[in-house]
């Protein structure tokens, strides 16, 4: 490495120290090395190689000089050719070791991010729903990127570059020592210049670094979530695009003027620090020379000096910063390891029970919950925060029991904020219960396995979430086995085929982020269509109609009929009007029962839900099914099984 070589990679390395004052726990360190465990083979090989490509090059210099004294001795010409082919063969060794050793760090580096990656994303999905609600999306995959990529460089970069330099330094000071101790006294009493000036100026370049680092954040934040289709349509209809474009124009300003003032702060440093290596050459060319001059020293010395030179200087600045590099590696491991530790609220048993076969009820049995508070399920560094929200913890729902016979349909009424989707969730296992039950044909959920409530539960919410992927991919998260011809029978019975073979790519067609290109009413039969194939035998629907039009919802009532049909069922709705011909109506406010009945038996009891049914329609409308208090016309209700 050029002495210009080793001022950049020192800048380099001192630039992106963010952590080298902190201590390194030694936990994270046997843990670390534990992690290692599967590549200490490869790991042995990979030091073995780089302590021998430190020594090859550490041989050339010498060889060279050895070169120059024959020349100057008029040694017979074999000798000459000898110790050219000997740098040859150096050289073709020292390309196979750097081909191998490169070899072994790609193999290491990459299977630790293979590793890592899986590791944290099977864990992430194993995290609770709260999880999700709590953490900034782009601070998590910043953990399965930018942190796995630095924790693999402790592999692959750190440790190869702390016991090659080490290696080489120790060889260079001996064979320099050997050679002339008075020129590498000297050589050695400029490394101060050459290493203060990185320090300071790299601390003022990290600063530098990370503040452009910020703007880009912020830039990265703004752009994904104006970019985004309901971002965009917010921004055009309040937002005031101007404004926006301002801002981001302010934030990019300062992005280029930090660039511009780093690119001459590290021309400056390089070129200030190139001068003091080629001052410390012309130090060991002058007072070397004057040595051979006087006979004090050889010529080839002089020259195996000089090359061992930057041979010198290289691996002590990189080992100055070496422990920047393990602080940095040791840093990216913590913050892979934080998410780790964070343990899943809800766990699968190590055996669970199997699930009875046929029709399944549904019960809940005096059921109580709580959200969890944010330090059971969050990390402060994952929501941007100093310290995570104290609140939550108060009980939400308050001994609610009711039970769904197999084949019936309950449907959940009542305020917003009563308790429903609270409900859901603990139905769908999206969180455990504090106390009671919820139980799948008379097996509680926290004994089934997680793949058998997925099979036995089909779930349709309010907004119709789909993945930008094909229509077919979309599906088939339902059923990864799924011919096309199912998919079609699927479309066909939630009353989108028409639709979907009337698209140039029919079920190639992408959907869009969210599923934007398609209607609400679209997205919400393609939801419906993905429950069909499921074939579940609970279906839930969580306000599966709040946000359509009538003539939209009439089209997702009508694919409903195919989604209930025989199936056990409980329905969340806003509007009442779709859910009276249900079996039975809980009416939940304040997180209990407040009414249960039949719509006629709750309306002539004159309670909660006649006075939230009177609300929505007037009473000439409820009776004759007429316009609702806007001039609509109401929707027609849920069809039940046999209608």
């Amino acid at each position: 490495m050029s002495m210009e070589g080793a001022a950049w990679n020192s800048l380099y390395r001192i630039s992106r120290a963010g952590d080298g004052d902190r201590r390194i726990s030694r936990a994270t360190l046997r843990r670390i090395i534990d992690f290692a465990g599967p590549y200490r083979r490869r790991l042995a090989g990979f030091v073995l190689l780089s302590v021998l490509g430190a020594v090859l090059a550490v041989a050339t210099p010498v060889l060279a000089g050895d070169v120059v004294n024959a020349i100057v001795a008029e040694s017979p010409a074999g000798t000459v050719v000898r110790l050219a082919l000997l740098i040859a063969v150096v050289a073709v060794a020292d390309a196979g070791v750097t081909l191998a050793t490169r070899w072994f760090s790609a193999r290491i580096g990459e299977g630790v991010i293979l590793d890592l990656r899986t590791r944290v994303y099977d864990h992430v999905q194993r995290m609770p729903v709260a999880f999700f609600t709590r953490t900034r999306t782009g601070a998590l995959v910043s953990r399965l990127n930018n942190d796995v990529i630095g924790a693999q460089q402790a592999f692959s970069g750190t440790l190869s570059g702390v016991v090659g330099n080490l290696v080489s330094l120790v060889l260079t000071l001996i064979v320099m020592l050997g050679t002339s101790w008075q020129v590498t006294l000297l050589a050695m009493a400029l490394l101060p210049v050459f290493l203060l000036p990185a320090r300071r100026m790299g601390g003022r370049l990290a600063a530098l670094r990370r503040e452009a680092a910020n703007h880009n954040a912020s830039m990265g934040t703004q752009m994904t979530e104006r970019f985004s289709a309901p971002g965009a349509t917010l921004v055009k209809l309040f937002g005031r695009p101007e404004q926006e474009s301002a801002e981001f124009t302010v934030r990019a300003a300062r992005v280029r003027d930090i660039g511009v003032k780093t690119a001459m702060m590290q021309t400056v440093f390089v070129t200030a620090l190139t001068l003091v290596s080629a001052l410390a050459l012309a130090l060991v060319y002058g007072l070397g020379g004057w040595f051979a001059l006087t006979g004090r020293l050889n010529t080839g010395d002089v020259v195996t000096l000089a090359l061992l030179l930057t041979r010198l200087y290289a691996p002590l600045t990189a080992l100055a910063n070496a422990r920047v590099e393990v602080m940095s590696a040791v840093v990216s491991f913590e913050r892979v390891f934080e998410i780790l530790d964070l343990k899943p609220l809800i766990q699968e048993k190590p055996e669970p029970a199997p699930l009875p076969e046929g029709p399944l009820s549904v019960e809940f049995d005096d059921v109580r919950f709580a959200y969890p508070t944010a330090d059971k399920v969050s990390l402060a560094s994952l929501e941007d925060v100093a310290v995570l929200d104290s609140r939550g913890g108060e009980q939400v729902l308050h001994g609610i029991s009711f039970r769904v016979e197999p084949g019936q349909t309950v449907a959940l009424v009542g305020s917003s904020g009563a308790g429903k989707s609270t409900i859901a969730g603990l139905l769908a296992r999206l969180y455990d219960v504090d106390a009671g039950a919820v139980r799948y044909g008379g097996t509680d959920v926290r004994d089934l396995s997680f793949a058998d409530i997925r099979r036995a539960l089909g779930m349709v919410t309010q907004d119709g979430h789909l993945f930008h992927e094909s229509i077919a991919a979309n599906l088939r998260l339902a059923r990864p086995e799924a011919t096309d011809g199912e998919l079609w029978d699927a479309l066909r019975r939630a009353r989108l085929e028409d639709l979907v073979r009337s698209l140039p790519d029919g079920l190639d067609t992408m959907v869009g982020e969210r599923g934007y290109r398609l209607s609400g009413g679209e997205r919400q039969r393609m939801t419906i269509a993905r429950l069909l194939l499921a074939r579940p035998r609970i279906v839930l629907l969580d306000e599966a109609t709040a946000s359509l039009d009538s003539t939209s919802e009439a089209a997702v009532q009508a694919a409903l009929t195919e989604a209930l049909a025989g199936r056990t069922a409980v329905v969340i709705a806003h509007r009442l009007s779709t859910i009276r011909s249900a079996d039975r109506i809980l009416v939940i406010e304040g997180g209990r029962i407040a009414e249960q009945g039949t719509h006629a038996d709750l309306l002539a009891r004159g309670g909660r839900y006649a006075e939230l049914y009177r609300t929505q329609f007037s009473e000439g409308d409820a009776v004759n099914g007429g316009s609702d208090a806007g001039g609509a016309r109401e929707p027609a209700a849920v069809p039940q099984p046999g209608q």
